[in-house]
């Protein structure tokens, strides 16, 4: 399944997040809904190129374009602010995991993150585990490359594939809280900003590995990185 809508699933789970820990004063219970409600959006993408075997990639733009208008109009419905959430505090966000303010640059790097870049590294070996040496992953596989030969074997094609849709659906919604309640603190409107496509990019980059993804990730976050600080240098 191509999933074109990866940026409409960040962008909702960034915004069910950031509203979610604002009501209820916790990040974690804006992270359930991040997830809750980029599966939500994960199943009608399902639905639309697996069970009526839609276009996926209309179906995909569609949820791009949902999730932008969506957001921006119950935000405004909400809150007032053209869009925006209000701002969040203390345990509405997840700040960094250790204290390291007052140590070395490179410590502050490696430890200073929050708890949700940790998790997403650990789901690196976890994936790459899961698709390269469990039944599931290799089913999972076969369902991409040879979908036919799977059903003759007698397992459901359909099954699979939204169950990949589905915790590709976690994913972004783990991505898309951590943007609304980590990264920034309260949601904007189009606060991803092609986020969905350079993961998309990442993962054609790299051949569809999970290593070679995070190397692709790690590449381009250093040059997005390099970018907003050469936009303050002096040349």
């Amino acid at each position: 399944v191509i999933d074109i809508g990866l940026e409409g699933k960040l962008l909702v789970a960034a915004f069910a997040a950031a509203a979610a820990s604002y009501a209820t004063g916790s990040a974690y219970w804006g992270l359930l809904a991040g997830i809750g409600a980029s599966v939500l959006f994960a199943l009608v993408h399902g639905f639309a190129s697996i069970s009526q075997r839609g276009n996926q990639i209309v179906s995909g733009v569609a949820i791009n374009m949902l999730a932008a208008g969506l957001t921006a109009v119950i935000g405004n419905a909400w809150y007032g602010q053209g869009g925006r959430s209000p701002p969040l505090e203390g345990d509405q966000r997840f700040l960094g995991f250790l204290d390291v303010s007052d140590a070395p640059r490179l410590v502050q790097v490696l430890f200073g993150q929050s708890l949700l870049v940790y998790l997403a590294l650990l789901l690196v070996p976890l994936t790459w585990y899961v698709l390269a040496k469990t039944r599931f992953g290799l089913r999972l596989r076969a369902v991409g490359e040879k979908p036919a030969a799977v059903d003759t074997a007698g397992i459901s094609v359909t099954g699979l594939r939204y169950s990949a849709v589905i915790i590709a659906g976690v994913f972004c919604g783990i991505g898309g809280a951590y943007i609304g309640t980590a990264l920034s603190a309260g949601f904007i409107p189009g606060m991803t900003a092609g986020k969905g496509f350079i993961a998309l990019a990442a993962l054609i980059f790299a051949k569809w590995r999970a290593w070679p993804a995070l190397a692709a990730c790690l590449l381009f976050g250093f040059l997005e990185a390099l970018s907003i600080r050469l936009q303050g240098a002096e040349i």
